[in-house]
């Protein structure tokens, strides 16, 4: 079905959904004000019969089989986008204090003049002066629920010290778009597809590497930028198969994900990572069909590809007599194919490179090295690492503490991260020396290692 067939499709459901939700709250507002009308409760008006439906928001109410609530919330988060005026019967005032119904929630926005639910205005609806429903109805807002899990909709965070339901409901944008113009959600983690996408707000000055590995990484974005030329113009194509495949290894921590995401960011284009630890861990004898699931969408809409814990599958093997070695190798030798024909680029990480089968590391065209970094880098990785709002206390001697403590990005990050929070803690902006130790206590405390207290 094309854009503007499925475009129709989402606009005809929508709007009978709109009508249905336009009756249900009618008649609430009805039955709280104690006046007849044609139900005795909101339940006995039946929702919309969608099961012939085609649009991507019927699929979506068939695929989550959702019940009455949930899609009279599903709904309600979108009439604001396409016809806020069904809510202008929730700005009634309360004649008693000259003001609007506190039952009612709801707020009104900066530019937008009309009724902007909240989850108290989804409690109402359904619940009414039913504690029990409204219990109910709460919990579709956890984190349990598929709303939140699979990001269709959420509360946005109420103010500090006010209800939970107080949040404005919140329809992610992804699915915004595709209900009202038929433009594809991005994919993410759910049990058929164990790939998730990531996205940072760095850029290339915050990682710091040295020089020719930053100039290995670089080779990657010009393949990005100037393969298809070399391929399709410059007759390549007959040489060698499309794609580019690389190998970044090296402690954790030091910029392999980062730098997985800059290219992305810098190409524009969307990176997925897939923790094939997990994938094995959590999906045995289901590994070949999810990884199929996500190469078969990223060769349609080029993705960057980002293996994480490569050796799960790509360790060395020393025997194969079992049924689970036999069934790995299957699905080690189905995942090399995939990478090998993937046209796009497909980035694979480990900490250990030494843990890799020999041939599997033939098929990269190049293979990176991220070392932990040096003194001088682990400067400028804690000057990068705090806040321009935050200072540093005067005994803070970042040259000392870059040269004394080995440490990786992501550690300092995490140092960082702490200080900076126990400096919040005690309502100021200074990095206190003692919460910085304590931090880097902590992070060599992961690997056993103690740093002792007069350190500072």
């Amino acid at each position: 079905m094309d854009i503007a067939s499925l475009t129709k499709a989402n606009a005809k459901s929508l709007a009978t959904e709109l009508q249905w939700l336009n009756l249900v709250i009618n008649t609430r507002m009805s039955l709280y004000w104690g006046k007849t009308g044609d139900y005795k409760t909101i339940y006995d008006i039946k929702p919309p019969d969608l099961a012939n439906d085609t649009s991507y928001y019927a699929q979506l109410v068939a695929h989550f089989q959702m019940d009455f609530d949930e899609r009279i919330i599903l709904i309600l988060s979108l009439v604001p986008h396409v016809q806020p005026q069904l809510l202008d019967v929730f700005f009634v005032k309360n004649a008693n204090y000259d003001r609007g119904f506190t039952e009612l929630g709801g707020i009104k926005g900066k530019n937008h003049c009309g009724f902007i639910p909240t989850g108290e205005t989804a409690a109402f609806i359904l619940a009414a002066n039913s504690l029990e429903n409204r219990f109910r109805i709460a919990e579709i807002f956890g984190e349990n629920h598929f709303f939140h899990n699979h990001k269709i909709l959420r509360l946005n965070n109420a103010a500090a010290d006010e209800p939970f339901l107080s949040g404005v409901l919140n329809i992610y944008t992804e699915y915004l778009n595709y209900f009202t113009s038929s433009i594809t959600h991005k994919t993410d983690y759910n049990i058929n597809f164990p790939a998730k996408r990531i996205t940072t707000g760095m850029d290339w000055s915050d990682l710091v590497l040295e020089d020719h590995t930053l100039k290995e990484v670089m080779e990657i974005s010009d393949w990005i930028k100037y393969g298809d030329h070399i391929l399709n113009d410059w007759g390549f194509k007959k040489k060698i198969k499309p794609g580019y495949r690389v190998l970044f290894y090296g402690p954790p921590g030091t910029g392999k994900t980062l730098t997985a995401s800059l290219l992305g960011k810098t190409a524009g284009l969307e990176v997925y990572r897939i923790d094939l630890s997990m994938t094995v861990l959590k999906y045995i004898g289901e590994t070949e069909k999810n990884l199929a699931n996500i190469f078969d969408q990223a060769e349609t809409k080029n993705w960057l590809l980002f293996f994480d814990e490569a050796d799960a599958l790509f360790g060395k093997r020393t025997q194969t007599s079992s049924s689970n070695d036999r069934h790995a190798n299957q699905e080690i030798s189905y995942l090399l194919q995939r990478i090998e024909d993937y046209p796009g680029v497909v980035m694979m990480a480990t900490n250990l490179k030494a843990n890799l089968d020999e041939a599997f590391t033939r098929r990269f065209q190049s293979m990176i090295y991220f070392a932990i970094p040096n003194a001088w880098q682990r400067k400028k990785l804690w000057q990068n690492s705090f806040s321009d709002r935050t200072l540093l206390e005067e005994k803070i001697d970042l040259n000392d503490i870059s040269s004394k403590y080995e440490l990786t990005g992501g550690a300092i990050i995490n140092i960082a991260r702490f200080s900076s929070l126990m400096a919040m803690k005690r309502n100021d902006n200074i990095i206190l020396l003692n919460d910085l130790m304590e931090g880097i206590r902590r992070e060599f405390g992961k690997d056993g290692k103690i740093v002792g207290r007069g350190a500072e």
